[in-house]
């Protein structure tokens, strides 16, 4: 990195602390604190909503993740403008006329305040562990990629967040998370064209698309009916459903953020900004990861992006191996080079037959390599049986640092990390006011004024920002960084939203059946998950995570009503006694 990378990055993230301070600066009651002084408009409330939600870990995993297996990620979305169009309906409606500050509260009306407390419990513990890792995704990165401390890297991400969200609460959340939104995808359009300029001069964009299509990473729809794939669209449109549904409707880092609306139709607005955008932004996060696949297939790539793994090996007494391995994947690049030229020149000459073969020979050249990535992981792993082998994450840092000219890559940096902290400041900010409304002002006896409570929010928050850095601090790289997010959530969703579903729509079930229900179903998640997912006996995933939302929904519905019925059943023979 140059003088004016410096420049770029540290006066970007600066500027976003200061504004942040400023603009929020002197909330001194519960109203304007936690609720952010109910005041925001619409476009607001969308852009914050989408910040949330789109950590540095989109912006770090999605593309790679589009390197790698294409497109298909995107149907993990397909049940979003769905479960908006639900939560317009039925939670904004409700939450704004009760004037709850925290989803968790409505509970407690609805049930008794064990149940309240539980869920809140739940949402804690999912929501911790994200903190943590949506600091922990940029810094395991660019520690591995600038050399830069891993733990220092957590602190200072850490440390700049803790600053406007305890200062400015919920308002200094949404404020800059205006600002980060305008900033990640300035950063990633600019990138997207810098890479198409950078491909061969015969090479336009929809060539580059044909490209990426006879390598298989333009199949968007998958219509199996395996449970065992992870994205498809059956898995998108239900298993995503209720996971965005979970997600948008009980998590209160998102519901913290409409919760500040002006009015309901604001933050139904809002939500719904976020539905009809949310879609193409992560087609087009993708799509930048599949042009970045272009872009080398005709330029030299490591055989594995991560080059701590690398190092590592290097240093090895599996060196020589690793080396006869590069040698390979040089060749195969040769030939990858010479396959994409055919291919481009039967499109051309517009000659069905040998577009085909061209294609089958593209296929044939990937695999191999594919094949030979696979062996160096497993040299890696000879050689360091802790080296993270996974280079997913990897991809677009990657070429970021060793293709995008100076000044782009503070910027690029700047996204990355500007992301991290929207999606961090939105976590604490949620759990502070959760820890302080929903376990403490709640549990207390003695009632305190406004300013103890804005004072125990601040103190909280705080709190878990330092439990965030640690956990940070402690984590350790998973397939996938979005998809290890997205298992916790689907973990602990499906039970929530179960909940919350019985709160709206079953009127006759009571908090004791609910309270039990819970408990129960959060074991057998714990147990299916462990058994289907995580270490199955044959060794291979038996069950797409995304189902997991789904089937704890059902399980605490289904429960429930059993419960309640044994126990209208012991109410009425002890009536009848």
């Amino acid at each position: 990195m140059e003088t004016v990378d410096w420049i770029v990055l540290t006066g970007t993230l600066l500027s976003i602390v200061a504004y942040g301070v400023w603009k929020t600066r002197g909330s001194k009651n519960v109203e304007d604190y936690v609720g952010g002084g109910r005041d925001s408009k619409w476009w607001t409330i969308g852009l914050s909503v989408m910040a949330t939600q789109a950590s540095a870990i989109t912006f770090l995993s999605t593309p790679g993740q589009a390197f790698h297996d294409g497109m298909g990620f995107v149907q993990f979305y397909f049940g979003l403008p769905l479960a908006m169009i639900v939560i317009c309906l039925v939670f904004i409606p409700i939450y704004h006329r009760l004037k709850v500050y925290t989803a968790y509260e409505f509970l407690e009306n609805r049930f008794d305040l064990k149940t309240r407390t539980l869920t809140a419990i739940l949402f804690l513990i999912q929501r911790g562990l994200g903190a943590g890792i949506t600091i922990f995704a940029p810094s395991i990165i660019l520690s591995a990629i600038l050399g830069w401390d891993l733990r220092i890297l957590n602190i200072i991400i850490g440390v700049l967040v803790i600053i406007y969200t305890v200062s400015g609460g919920t308002k200094a959340v949404s404020v800059t998370q205006k600002q980060q939104m305008i900033i990640i995808m300035t950063g990633m359009f600019m990138a997207f064209f810098y890479i198409i300029g950078y491909l061969p001069e015969d090479i336009s964009f929809s060539k580059a698309l044909k490209i990426a299509g006879a390598s298989d990473k333009l199949e968007i729809l998958n219509f199996d009916f395996d449970v065992k794939s992870r994205y498809t669209f059956w898995s998108g449109i239900t298993g995503g459903f209720f996971l965005m549904l979970a997600y948008f409707g009980t998590d209160q880092s998102q519901v913290q953020r409409y919760l500040s609306g002006k009015s309901i139709r604001e933050s139904q607005l809002g939500l719904i900004f976020n539905g009809i955008l949310k879609i193409p932004m992560q087609f087009f996060i993708l799509l930048v990861g599949v042009m970045v696949f272009v872009f080398y297939q005709y330029n030299a790539s490591p055989l594995n992006f991560n080059p701590s793994a690398t190092n590592k090996v290097m240093n090895s007494e599996f060196a020589e191996d690793y080396r006869l391995l590069q040698e390979e994947h040089r060749a195969l690049e040769v030939e990858k080079k010479l396959a994409q030229n055919q291919f481009s020149t039967a499109l051309e000459l517009k000659e069905f037959t040998s577009i085909e073969n061209a294609r089958q020979e593209i296929i044939a050249v990937n695999r191999r390599d594919s094949a030979n990535r696979v062996a160096a992981k497993t040299i890696i792993k000879q050689a360091d049986s802790s080296a993270e082998t996974n280079d997913k994450d990897f991809v677009f840092i990657h070429f970021i640092l060793t293709n995008l000219p100076r000044g782009l890559i503070g910027l690029l940096l700047a996204v990355i990390l500007s992301a991290a902290m929207s999606s961090t400041a939105s976590e604490l900010n949620a759990l502070g006011t959760i820890t302080a409304l929903d376990l403490y002002k709640r549990n207390k006896k003695e009632s305190q004024t406004e300013e103890h409570y804005v004072n125990a929010s601040k103190i909280f928050t705080l709190v878990w920002g330092i439990v965030a850095i640690a956990i940070s601090c402690i984590a350790n790289l998973f397939d996938n960084l979005i998809q290890l997010v997205n298992i916790i959530g689907s973990i602990f969703y499906g039970n929530v939203l179960g909940v919350f579903l019985l709160a709206f729509f079953f009127k006759y079930i009571k908090g004791n059946s609910v309270f039990f229900a819970a408990i129960l179903t959060q074991l057998i998640i714990f147990v299916i998950y462990y058994s289907l997912i995580y270490a199955p006996p044959s060794g291979e995933e038996k069950l797409g995570f995304l189902w997991l939302t789904f089937i704890g929904s059902a399980l605490v519905i289904f429960i429930s009503f059993i419960f309640e019925f044994f126990d209208r059943i012991q109410t009425s023979s002890l009536r009848g006694k």
